[in-house]
């Protein structure tokens, strides 16, 4: 797909991490481009920044989880530009709380914003997208999507948009639809999502607390975090395999091959079993020990209380 003056690009999460990459890489890219998020200041920054390559911009806050907030950013983006080229639905959260004890609520936040997102935006854009002329989707999944150990409810809601993604490519294709799709599937981006339940919605009540044992986890992922690719990278390998309609955005090649011997083990009907050791991640078994190191100093600390 041709990129340029006369596109119009629409990015969620937009306001921080390969959102705001996104939308930088897409107006240096000549396009028109609108950014939401639903972080208000964050989003306020993001615009000003992007505005600073010479290309009409509209910020419009949004929540993704909402399918009304969804058509507003529509209807918003329409009544702006009248038209719309990619649609980058790129919205994600990572929760602290105990996914099996906690409160539900964690489930419903990440499911809602992560899963639901991505099916809001495709249903409320596709038809304009085909209005336009065509166009492309790129749907941000994650290395969970491939191969889940990263938290239940979080390889849930990746491996979903995976599966979404993958099901609406088919459909164009078999409908000759001039729409084209990439699914982003990265390991480690130095990103806030750790961070993001600095969005947590009011509605849902308090945020779940994080556990002992899930700091544990949560303090190396954060490391591993700080140490990844940044996003900037990341976005401009989006935007070129949106020139080049390329599906699979996978920029890490070690995380895809931890994903491609799951595959094989499936094949072979093995039972699941982690592997010894993540990219960017200690030993599993010196994890395992300082887990339960922890829980154990929880409990003990429950008792004495």
């Amino acid at each position: 797909m041709e990129l340029g003056a006369g596109k119009v690009a629409v990015v969620t999460g937009a306001g921080s991490g390969i959102g705001l990459a996104l939308g930088h890489a897409f107006a240096e890219a000549g396009c028109s481009v609108v950014l939401a998020d639903v972080q208000v200041d964050a989003l306020e920054h993001a615009a000003h920044g992007v505005a600073e390559h010479g290309v009409d911009t509209l910020a419009v806050r949004t929540d993704v989880s909402s399918g009304e907030s969804i058509d507003e950013l529509v209807q918003s983006t329409l009544d702006r530009f009248g038209a719309v080229h990619i649609v980058c639905n790129n919205a994600g959260v990572s929760g602290a709380g105990d996914p099996w004890l906690g409160p539900i609520e964690g489930w419903e936040w990440t499911m809602g914003v992560n899963f639901w997102g991505v099916v809001y935006g495709i249903r409320a854009f596709l038809l304009h997208l085909i209005a336009s002329g065509g166009g492309h989707i790129v749907n941000t999944a994650s290395m969970a999507g491939l191969h889940p150990g990263f938290s239940p409810s979080f390889d849930a809601c990746e491996h979903a948009v995976v599966a979404v993604s993958e099901s609406l490519y088919n459909s164009m294709q078999a409908g000759m639809m001039p729409i084209g799709m990439s699914c982003l599937c990265p390991g480690w981006v130095r990103t806030g999502i750790l961070d993001a339940d600095r969005n947590w919605p009011a509605a849902l009540g308090d945020a779940p607390a994080a556990t002992a044992a899930s700091e544990v986890t949560r303090n190396y992922v954060r490391r591993a975090i700080d140490e990844g690719t940044p996003p900037a990278a990341i976005a401009d390998t989006v935007v070129e395999s949106v020139r080049k309609d390329r599906y699979w955005v996978i920029p890490h090649d070690d995380f895809l091959e931890i994903a491609m011997e799951r595959f094989h083990s499936i094949g072979e009907r093995r039972n699941p079993q982690p592997p010894e050791r993540m990219p960017g991640m200690p030993p599993r078994q010196r994890m395992m020990e300082e887990l339960i190191e922890a829980m154990t100093d929880e409990m003990a600390s429950a008792e004495e209380s």
